[in-house]
C-alpha cells in the first residue's frame, strides 16, 4: 500500500510540474521601441505578477494553459496579450496615452488627530477601521484616473519652480600648503536619477542639479567585503586621467560589510507622506504608493512601520503596526489622496513623535520622508527644520529622504535634509529605481552600520604637487573637524559603497605649477621617510551606530603610473561617470573630455551588468550628445 501511495505522490509531484511554465517578453514603447522598465506584469484572474527591468524584459511563472498577459505603465494605455500554450515568448508594445486627471468628489468626514483638526488631507479608506484615523476633507481633491506603475515623462511646465543650491567646483591645491583633503562621505544618489530625468525628457539638466560623486556613487561597485572587526574597508588606485593625460587620477574606494536580511536588527519606521495639492501628479504621489508598497513586501513581523500624512495639517494614517500585517498597511497606502496645502514642519514633527514613542534601543529607527520638498505652510524654513531633525538625529532617529516630481521639486531643500538627518537621499524617477531603493538594496537604504564617516587624505610633495577632489564641494570639512567627534558627517548602510576621485598634478611638473599662496617660509622643507614611494595615505573615521566615540582606518596608496584602461572596470566607470559629469556641467577641468571617451571607457567596463544600470548609463550618454547637438 505505501509503494502505491508513493507512487502516487511521485506522479502528482510530476503532474504539478508540469503544469507551469516560464513565460518571458520585453515591455516597449510602441512609438520608440525603447524598453519601459518598470512596468507590471500579471495573468489576468490571478495574484501572479512581475516587473520588467531596466532592459524592458520580464519573466514570470503561468500555468500551463492559454493566458491573458496584461502590462500597466503609467502615461500609458493598459497593453494585454493572449499568451497561447505553445507561445511562451510575449513581446508587447503599449501605446501613450493622454494625461488624464479627473477632479473627484470626496465625502467629507470626522477627523480628530492628537485633538487637533486636520483638514486638507484625504485618507479615504482604512483596513482596520479601530486603528486607523479617519479624515476630513476641506476643497476639492485632484486624484489620477490611471492605475500607476511607472513614470509620466513629461516636459516640466513653464513656470517651473525647481530649486537647487548653487555649486562652485573644487579648485586645485598646492601640498606645499595644504597637504590634507578633509570631506564627509556621501552615498546619496538623487543626482544621476534627476539628471536622468532631464535627459529621457529629451533635455539637458541644470548644471547645479550635477553632482558628479552621486553620480559616480550611483552604480555598484564590486569592491572587497571588510574582513575585520571594522564595518568598512578602505581600497587605493591610480591611473593617468583620461581628460588631462598629463595628470594622474586617484580613486579613493570604501566598502561596508554586507548584512544578511535575516540578521539585520529590527526596524521602526515611520512613512511620512507629503499628500498636498502638489503631489497629485502622476509621477508623484501614485508612485510614492508604489515606492512604500516594495518597502513594506520587504518587512518582516518584528519590524513595525506607522503613516503619516501631511497637507494643510498632520495627521497619523496608521498607527505603529508589525510588518506582518501587510495588508492593513498597503490598504492604508491604498487610500491616500492629495490636495491641500504643504505643512512639512508639522509632519516632520508628528513623524518623529511617532517613531519615538515606539523606539527600539537595538534597533533601527528611522523616518522616511516622501514629498517633492514644496513646504510653503507652518515652520518650513531650513533653520526651523534642520534643528527638528538635528535635535532627533542626536536621539538616535535618523532620517532618509525620498524626492518626487518635476516642476516645483526642491532638491536644495531635501538633500539639505537628508545630509543633517543622518540618512540618505534618493530621487525616485520610475518604479524600478523605487525597486532598487528598496529591494535589491534593502539593506544599504534602511540599516546604518557606520556613521560619522569621514576622510581626511595626507598628499606626500615629493610625489604631488597639488590635487583636486572631484565632486563632494558641499560636504568638504575643516581639516580639524576630522578628530572631533561632534562633528557630523556621511552614514554608510550594509553593504554600501563609496568613490571618490582626485585629480592629481605629479610633483616635478613644472609647465603646470600652481601656486594660489607664497610660499610657507617657517615650515619643514623636507618630509621624514622621504625615501618612502607612498603618494598618499588615507585616513578614515567612523562611529559604531549605537556609539559616540570614533574609530581610525588609514591606507596608503604606492606610485603607479598606468593608463586608466588598464585598470580593473570599477575604476573605468567611475572615470567614465565622472568625465560625463564634468561635461554636463560644463566644467572649466573638463580638458580634453569628449562623450566619444564617455562611450569608449563606459563601453569597456560595462561587463555583466546584471540589472542593466551601466548599459542605461551609456544610452543616456548618447541622448545627451544628441541633445547637446
Amino acid at each position: 500500500m505505501q509503494k502505491y501511495l508513493f507512487l502516487l505522490l511521485v506522479g502528482l509531484i510530476s503532474l504539478n510540474a508540469q503544469a507551469q511554465r516560464i513565460i518571458t517578453g520585453t515591455v516597449s514603447d510602441s512609438a520608440t521601441k525603447s524598453p519601459l522598465a518598470g512596468a507590471v506584469i500579471s495573468i489576468a484572474g490571478s495574484s501572479i505578477q512581475t516587473t520588467s527591468n531596466a532592459k524592458g524584459v520580464f519573466k514570470l511563472t503561468a500555468p500551463a494553459a492559454a493566458v491573458t498577459i496584461q502590462v500597466t505603465y503609467s502615461g500609458y494605455e493598459k497593453g494585454t496579450a493572449i499568451a497561447q500554450l505553445t507561445n511562451n515568448t510575449v513581446n508587447i508594445l503599449l501605446t501613450r496615452a493622454k494625461r488624464d486627471l479627473r477632479i473627484k468628489d470626496v465625502k467629507r468626514k470626522t477627523i480628530m488627530a492628537n485633538e487637533k483638526e486636520l483638514s486638507e488631507v484625504v485618507v479615504t479608506g482604512y483596513a482596520s477601521p479601530k486603528k486607523a484615523l479617519q479624515s476630513r476633507a476641506s476643497g476639492v481633491v485632484v486624484s489620477p484616473s490611471t492605475s500607476y506603475s511607472g513614470i509620466y515623462s513629461a516636459p516640466p511646465p513653464a513656470d517651473n519652480t525647481e530649486t537647487y543650491s548653487a555649486i562652485n567646483e573644487n579648485n586645485f591645491h598646492t601640498v606645499s600648503d595644504q597637504p590634507l583633503s578633509t570631506f564627509s562621505i556621501d552615498v546619496d544618489r538623487a543626482s544621476y536619477t534627476n539628471i536622468r530625468r532631464f535627459l529621457n525628457n529629451g533635455q539637458l539638466p541644470p548644471a547645479d542639479a550635477v553632482r558628479v560623486e552621486e553620480m559616480i556613487n550611483y552604480f555598484d561597485y564590486q569592491y572587497k567585503n571588510p574582513t575585520g572587526k571594522d564595518p568598512v574597508a578602505i581600497y587605493a588606485d591610480m591611473a593617468i586621467c583620461p581628460w588631462e593625460p598629463s595628470h594622474q587620477l586617484v580613486r579613493i574606494a570604501l566598502k561596508a560589510k554586507d548584512v544578511p536580511k535575516e540578521n539585520l536588527p529590527p526596524s521602526n519606521l515611520v512613512f511620512l507622506i507629503d499628500v498636498s495639492g502638489s503631489m497629485a501628479d502622476e509621477n508623484k504621489l501614485p508612485l510614492v504608493k508604489q515606492a512604500m508598497k516594495a518597502l513594506v513586501q520587504q518587512l518582516r513581523p518584528q519590524d513595525r512601520v506607522a503613516i503619516v500624512v501631511y497637507a494643510g495639517a498632520a495627521g497619523l494614517a496608521l498607527p505603529s503596526t508589525s510588518g506582518g500585517e501587510k495588508k492593513t498597511i498597503l490598504d492604508v497606502l491604498d487610500h491616500l489622496e492629495a490636495g491641500g496645502s504643504t505643512a512639512g514642519g508639522e509632519g516632520i514633527k508628528l513623524a518623529y513623535s511617532t517613531a519615538a514613542a515606539n523606539f527600539k534601543s537595538e534597533g533601527n529607527n528611522r523616518v522616511i520622508i516622501a514629498t517633492d520638498g514644496d513646504f510653503n505652510v507652518g515652520p518650513s524654513s531650513d533653520g526651523d527644520l534642520l534643528h527638528i531633525i538635528e535635535k532627533e538625529r542626536d536621539k538616535g532617529i535618523f532620517l532618509s529622504v525620498l524626492g518626487f516630481g518635476m516642476g516645483n521639486y526642491k532638491d536644495s531643500k531635501l538633500e539639505l535634509l537628508s545630509d543633517k538627518g543622518n540618512g540618505n537621499y534618493a530621487y525616485i524617477d520610475n518604479f524600478e529605481e523605487a525597486r532598487r531603493t528598496f529591494v535589491t538594496e534593502f539593506g544599504g537604504t534602511l540599516y546604518t552600520v557606520a556613521k560619522d564617516v569621514k576622510l581626511q587624505i595626507e598628499f606626500n610633495p615629493e610625489y604631488v604637487q597639488a590635487y583636486r577632489l572631484v565632486g563632494y564641494e558641499n560636504r568638504l570639512l575643516q581639516n580639524e573637524d576630522f578628530n572631533n567627534d561632534k562633528k557630523d558627517a556621511g552614514e554608510m548602510g550594509a553593504g554600501h559603497t563609496v568613490t571618490a576621485l582626485y585629480e592629481v598634478i605629479a610633483a616635478g611638473n613644472n609647465a603646470e605649477a600652481i601656486s594660489w599662496v607664497d610660499p610657507l617660509k617657517y615650515q619643514q622643507q623636507k618630509i621624514i621617510g622621504s625615501n618612502t614611494a607612498e603618494v598618499l595615505t588615507v585616513k578614515l573615521r567612523y562611529k559604531q551606530p549605537q556609539s559616540n566615540s570614533s574609530q581610525l582606518l588609514s591606507q596608503v596608496l604606492p606610485w603607479k603610473n598606468q593608463p586608466v584602461t588598464a585598470t580593473a572596470p570599477d575604476f573605468q566607470m567611475a572615470t567614465a561617470v565622472a568625465a560625463f559629469g564634468l561635461l554636463l556641467r560644463n566644467s572649466e577641468y573638463k580638458g580634453q573630455a569628449t562623450y566619444d571617451q564617455v562611450l569608449a571607457l563606459a563601453g569597456k567596463a560595462k561587463g555583466e551588468d546584471p540589472e542593466g544600470y551601466r548599459a542605461e548609463f551609456i544610452q543616456l550618454v548618447k541622448k545627451a550628445m544628441i541633445i547637446k547637438e
